[in-house]
């Protein structure tokens, strides 16, 4: 965030910069205002730059094995262009190296489950799917696993119709 201070601030020094030297090299013909509107603009298409380049920065660094599941597309009245085209705060990646399965229970599955946020921190779930079912549950304090290899204590919840992190899940492996 302090970096992305700093290229905002820079930008608009070379915005108003270079509208500075137009303006001199025109023969002081252009108003002299036009040297903040420019850093203005610089700032703001420097702020737009980094939220839209968010999320193809963040996914080219993810490590080898995760796949992202699923996009947050959002818009903000505060934001105009945002209408135009939708930003992207946050997405979900799985680790598909994670995904385990028991063969005394093959339709279930563990995996971990990363949630990534523009201006959040990384947090991460385990996540129980049941492929056969349907069905999925976070794999929080009070899960507890029997003799056989089933899940006790989970509060499962029924997947809508390709849910994306599910079919992730079950696809992987």
């Amino acid at each position: 965030m302090f970096l992305e201070l700093i290229a905002v601030i820079f930008a608009g020094m070379a915005g108003g910069g270079l509208m500075a030297i137009i303006i001199r090299f025109s023969g002081s013909r252009l108003p002299k205002w036009l040297t903040p509107v420019a850093a203005g603009g610089a700032m703001i298409a420097a702020t737009v730059s980094s939220e839209y380049s968010w999320f193809s920065r963040t996914t080219v660094t993810l490590p080898e094995g995760f796949v992202v599941v699923e996009t947050v597309e959002t818009s903000a009245i505060y934001r105009p262009w945002t209408h135009v085209v939708p930003l992207t705060e946050r997405f979900v990646a799985l680790d598909t190296a994670s995904v385990q399965s028991n063969p005394s229970h093959p339709d279930l599955r563990l995996a971990q489950v990363y949630f990534y946020g523009r201006w959040s921190p990384l947090n991460r779930l385990n996540v129980a799917a049941d492929c056969g079912k349907g069905l999925r549950a976070a794999l929080t304090d009070g899960i507890s696993f029997d003799d056989a290899g089933s899940i006790e204590g989970a509060n499962w919840v029924s997947a809508r119709d390709n849910d994306p992190l599910l079919d992730a899940i079950c696809e992987a492996r």
